[in-house]
């Protein structure tokens, strides 16, 4: 099990950090019934990630490799690590330039008229969207397929994945429940000015790594 643990540990701590998911439950506890749609959002966030790390882990049987290491998700990384590189090129150059002031997504502009079900089916809608939430979590999830262990540890693993990867919508539901109202609004400020430097980075990182596994595997 700890071979399936590890190899998708790097796919994990990418999607803790993401700044979109604190982001948004921080906005979503300020409005009306922002608890309750903050639950409903986590219950999307989770639900988004767990069906592309399953759906990979099926396919993954579905294709055999329990018991051995199969190639195939190497070729898989090869490819998201290709495409998270590209991401963050995309995103550094795309990044706000000091002095010009950018326009919030339409979304977050009617978010406070959001219903809980709503709101989950944004959380959704985010995590699909998003390739520095998708991709990750494909990634993980590849990387969990291709090791050599059996069903089990595999499960355990991608729970583990899809864990980790929601921490960031469910950390600050904790925190205000706690009274940490003035360290939330904390956190929002400064993920909000280093967004952009934080997932350029990560995007970065991780593909690179991608790519770095894939040529170790495959050569």
């Amino acid at each position: 099990m700890g071979e399936a643990v590890g190899s998708m540990l790097a796919s994990a701590v990418a999607l803790a950090i993401s700044p979109r998911p604190l982001i948004t439950v921080i906005l979503v506890l300020a409005t009306p019934r922002g608890r309750t749609k903050s639950l409903a959002f986590a219950a999307g966030w989770v639900l988004g990630l767990a069906v592309p790390v399953i759906l990979v882990l099926v396919a993954g049987r579905a294709l055999g490799g329990v018991g051995a290491a199969p190639t195939w998700p190497s070729w898989l990384k090869l490819a998201l690590g290709t495409l998270l590189l590209l991401s963050a090129a995309r995103q550094w150059h795309d990044r706000p330039r000091a002095g010009h002031v950018t326009a919030p997504p339409a979304w977050l502009q009617s978010i406070e008229r959001y219903s809980p079900a709503r709101s989950a089916g944004l959380a959704l809608t985010l995590v699909a969207s998003s390739p520095n939430t998708l991709l990750p979590a494909v990634g993980g999830a590849a990387s969990i397929a291709g090791t050599a262990t059996g069903p089990g540890a595999r499960a355990v693993a991608a729970a583990l994945l899809v864990s980790f990867g929601s921490l960031g919508s469910l950390v600050p539901l904790v925190v205000r429940m706690r009274g940490g109202a003035r360290t939330l609004g904390e956190w929002r400020a400064w993920t909000a000015a280093h967004q952009a430097a934080i997932v350029t980075t990560v995007a970065a990182v991780l593909g690179a790594g991608y790519l770095g596994d894939a040529v170790s595997a495959l050569g």
